[in-house]
């Protein structure tokens, strides 16, 4: 088999799998559906790491497969990039895909659309494969707008729950506004350099750099790196597009795992490392990323705080290790945006299918104030969730601890306008993400019982497709099925250690080659290559840094409020009442919201509905139309009589006219 071939078994061998699942669920069951679906992720990701090797041999590939369509003298073609960046996103895109597979398997096993779901899981992994392997802004904005689409369709898979119609329209809408910049970036490049790919359009990106916006004085490439990024702040949920993200966990937990934590959110991540070229000609635009992306880590981390929903908890704190590789992308370490993008895959995705097997466990009840010591009933979740707690808080010796550390060492470097601002956001988000995490450990894991109690807090969520449930008196939690904590296992693995074996290569060597550009005066990571020994030293030096000092004093802090002295939390929301509302409400962003944006489209719609509709298209358009037809047929009526002397009059009249009018064209020389 030739690499081209290998290449397109990559991204079709899943959308093999959709169609089988979802086309032909019915004709071969529940096993046919989900062994169709596994195995077309299976070899996706077998094929990917044959291509991993082929590269790691220093083979790479960037070409078109064919030409989708001319006009205007522009080629639109369909094409791959295969390089070192690409090939690691293959391997976590397919390898998160497969464990998210056959944990579903377990987890929607009485779900009456189980091969749609099936169906639909594998129909993301292609589009998200199309999306990184594209060597093309046409083909990357197909992914972009797939992988899209199959979320709404995966937010709302249960679909008769208003709550998850509204989750899935609220994402699909907001994500439609950073598509609007995004697609505004990728126009003015085809205007610009006559070319939807990337390499042509790299090689112009100088002359971009030297030339203004017409009429407005802007820099052509800042502008256009900042409607990329506002595509990108869209698709990885950055402030103030970030809304949606929490909402979308209406939708069953292997989709949070899925689509919320290592593949659709990261998109945004990966497309502006893949966009490097341009963005390190426009420190505006970068200092524009960075302010962004520190804003997101420390203040949507402080919304984790007041959450009570387990997986709502996850979802903050996915929104603000999204604000961490922001801020690398921001000082233009995009090695270790993408370094951070892989170990977070990992532990994320652990976290959330940890949570869905404490929701199993707790028959579908998903509030933390519920549960408490669970460590006792189930040992696999338990020590597989406080692994990747860990490496979420970026404790020494985890993989989360490399990746995050390097950034704010990249932060502490850089020069670039509005670094001090970030560097003080990760920090102090180090602390907040310590602290939200550790409760949630301590909520659910350890503790007193709280659980098979009569319950029923506002805000509880089902994630079983029906009614919410919980333990009835008496009821004790049990650890989930083989399928559901396998995966678990093999997701700790790399939560652990994938940091400490790529920190080197990844960050401090040539790994990614000529993948990621970085421009001379942005060298942060070539300032800490200086001082890197290994990750040994790094390890023993982070034991004795203040991002670890503060991770400790998050733990401890979680420690003494729900395990030594569980009313505290009280004590501080009465004390604090306003900064708790304040968090309570989301910073009043939805809010916000539904009084500008809802109520403006409500009252356009109503305007346009009354003066458009009613008004000018029934009033003028239909109404009149109608009463001229109406007197129209009166006047004709009269001359319906009956009389043959009268019709024939009207002939001879007619007649008389139309000889009068021949004559008159006649005279004239018409």
């Amino acid at each position: 088999m030739d690499m081209q071939t290998l290449y397109l078994l990559v991204p079709l061998a899943p959308l093999a799998g959709a169609i089988a699942a979802g086309l032909f669920g019915k004709l071969i069951g529940r096993t046919g559906a989900h062994l169709a679906a596994i195995a077309g992720v299976l070899v996706a990701f077998l094929a990917s790491v044959l291509i991993f090797q082929d590269v790691e041999a220093g083979n790479t590939f960037n070409g078109a497969l064919y030409t989708w369509m001319q006009a205007g003298g522009v080629d639109f073609k369909i094409g791959f990039l295969i390089d070192k960046l690409t090939v690691l996103m293959m391997l976590v895109v397919t390898f998160v895909s497969l464990m998210v597979h056959i944990y579903t398997i377990g987890y929607m096993a009485g779900d009456p659309g189980y091969q749609r779901f099936f169906s639909y899981i594998s129909l993301f992994t292609f589009s998200m494969l199309m999306l990184v392997m594209s060597n093309n802004f046409l083909q990357l904005f197909f992914g972009w707008e797939a992988v899209g689409l199959v979320s709404y369709l995966l937010i709302g898979f249960w679909y008769e729950r208003p709550t998850a119609i509204h989750a899935n329209l609220k994402a699909f809408l907001v994500n439609r506004v950073g598509d609007f910049g995004f697609l505004l970036g990728i126009g003015l490049i085809l205007a610009y350099t006559g070319s939807l790919d990337y390499q042509t359009v790299f090689d112009n990106s100088q002359e971009l750099a030297a030339q203004e916006m017409p009429g407005t004085g802007w820099p052509l490439l800042t502008t256009i790196c900042i409607c990329l990024f506002i595509g990108a702040m869209g698709k990885s949920a950055q402030v103030p597009l970030h809304v949606w993200l929490p909402d979308s966990m209406e939708g069953p937990t292997p989709i949070s795992a899925l689509i919320h934590a290592a593949t659709m959110v990261t998109a945004g991540i990966f497309m502006v490392a893949r966009m490097s070229p341009l963005f390190e000609l426009s420190e505006g635009a970068l200092s524009f990323v960075l302010v962004i992306g520190a804003t997101t880590a420390l203040f949507m981390g402080f919304l984790g705080i007041v959450q009570n929903d387990i997986k709502r908890v996850v979802a903050y704190s996915t929104l603000s290790q999204l604000g961490y590789m922001t801020v690398a992308l921001g000082v233009s370490a995009y090695s270790a945006a993408v370094f951070h993008l892989m170990t977070h895959a990992f532990f994320k995705a652990l976290l959330f299918l940890g949570a869905g097997s404490v929701i199993i466990g707790m028959h579908h009840d998903q509030d933390m104030r519920n549960m408490g010591g669970l460590w006792k009933y189930m040992p696999v979740t338990w020590i597989t969730s406080l692994l990747g707690t860990l490496a979420l808080i970026g404790a020494p010796g985890f993989s989360g601890f490399y990746s995050k550390d390097s950034i704010i060492e990249a932060v502490h470097a850089s020069s670039i306008p509005g670094a001090d601002y970030a560097l003080f956001c990760v920090l102090a988000g180090v602390f907040v993400t310590a602290f939200y995490s550790f409760r949630m450990y301590f909520l659910v894991f350890h503790g007193k019982a709280r659980f098979g109690q009569p319950h029923g807090q506002d805000g509880d969520h089902d994630d079983s497709g029906g009614h919410r449930h919980g333990l009835a008196p008496g009821q004790k939690p049990h650890e989930s099925p083989l399928t559901v904590t396998l995966p678990l296992i093999l997701l700790a693995i790399p939560s652990v250690l994938i940091g400490l074996f790529t920190i080197g290569p990844l960050l401090f060597g040539e790994w990614f080659g000529e993948a990621i550009f970085v421009g001379g005066n942005h060298a942060a990571l070539d300032e800490m290559a200086k001082s890197f020994q290994g990750w040994q030293q790094m390890t023993i030096h982070g034991l004795m840094g203040i991002p670890s000092g503060l991770a400790l004093a998050g733990v401890v802090t979680a420690w003494v409020f729900y395990i030594l002295w569980p009313g505290a939390p009280a004590v501080i929301r009465r004390t604090f009442g306003a900064v708790h509302t304040l968090l309570e409400n989301k910073y009043y962003f939805d809010r916000f919201n539904e009084i500008v944006f809802a109520a403006g489209a409500r009252l356009l719609g109503n305007g346009l509905w009354k003066q458009g509709d009613q008004g000018l298209i029934d009033g003028v358009g239909v109404a009149a139309s109608a009463r001229l037809v109406t007197l129209a047929a009166r006047i004709a009526s009269l001359f319906q009589t009956g009389r043959l002397y009268q019709y024939a009059f009207t002939m001879i009249a007619g007649v008389f006219v139309l000889l009068t009018f021949w004559l008159f064209l006649a005279r004239h020389g018409v």
